[in-house]
């Protein structure tokens, strides 16, 4: 575990399909649960906050997608959209969440792909499930994102402190009103280290538009209570997007956070927060 997660500790480990899982679990045993899935270049440190509030009333579990934060990081991994999602399927089933109390399932940026990608084409049962400002549409990628996967290679070169700069540049502009120092540095950090700069591009290069695009016609079947999360000031993927998926998925609700870019779990946690609350109150969670 890097020391950027010294703070937030994932103290258990899953041996996935795609190497070495770290994740925890918070709050009663016995409690409903929820999943939580980050998105890139991220890790579940984002969700700290939500989480903790959420592990009041839930159980509440949290990993870092093998690749990221302290999960595994190696070369020839494989990172894709369509792994990670075989890899929540798996977790789902470690867990004992496939049945008969299926969980929530809250998934942030190219989380959403990764939980659409599991429940659409991989099986996996979810009482509810809400999407945050995800990976979902095409097109999708940022100029930033599509020029760092189109030449990896060349930016897998740059010294350490060109490659930090740049990293740190890249993660702060995911916010609207800014990231606090800590938040920022403890963000970055995996992604710095010997094993970290080579998996940051890895990532970047292994993901494109065809895993979304092999899900985005059956959004119509999902028979799910669905809620989506969208902050007004995404500039990564915007507001728009968010009405446009809505309005693809039967009976799902919209819900937009004024003044929050792309990382709405750090522009506006306590209105993330009452929204996922409310949501995920709601209704029954046991499989038929």
């Amino acid at each position: 575990m890097t020391s950027a997660h010294a703070d937030w500790p994932l103290d258990e480990t899953f041996t996935s399909s795609s190497g070495a899982v770290r994740w925890t679990a918070l709050g009663p045993t016995t409690a409903p649960p929820v999943v939580l899935v980050h998105g890139t270049p991220f890790s579940s440190y984002v969700w700290r906050g939500v989480a903790r509030a959420l592990a009041r009333e839930n159980r509440v579990y949290v990993w870092d997608l093998p690749g990221y934060g302290a999960s595994e990081m190696r070369s020839g991994q494989d990172v894709t959209l369509a792994a990670q999602a075989r890899v929540l399927t798996e977790l789902l089933a470690h867990w004992g969440l496939d049945g008969p109390e299926l969980p929530a399932v809250v998934a942030h940026d190219f989380g959403g792909c990764v939980a659409l990608r599991a429940h659409l084409l991989h099986g996996a049962r979810y009482a509810r499930l809400a999407v945050v400002d995800p990976v979902a549409l095409a097109p999708w990628g940022s100029p930033t994102y599509r020029l760092l996967g189109a030449h990896a290679e060349v930016f897998a070169q740059l010294p350490a402190a060109l490659h930090e700069a740049l990293v740190r540049e890249y993660v702060g502009s995911a916010s609207h009103r800014g990231l606090h120092p800590d938040v920022l540095d403890r963000l970055v950090a995996p992604w710095c280290t010997e094993a970290g700069r080579p998996a940051f591009y890895r990532q970047i290069e292994q993901n494109d538009q065809r895993f979304t695009d092999e899900i985005q016609g059956r959004y119509g079947e999902l028979a799910l209570p669905v809620l989506v999360c969208w902050g007004t000031e995404d500039t990564w993927i915007p507001v728009a997007r968010g009405h446009e998926l809505a309005a693809l998925i039967p009976g799902a609700e919209l819900r937009l956070i004024e003044g929050a870019g792309h990382l709405v779990q750090e522009d506006a946690p306590a209105e993330l927060t009452a929204e996922l609350g409310r949501f995920l109150i709601a209704g029954p969670r046991r499989a038929n």
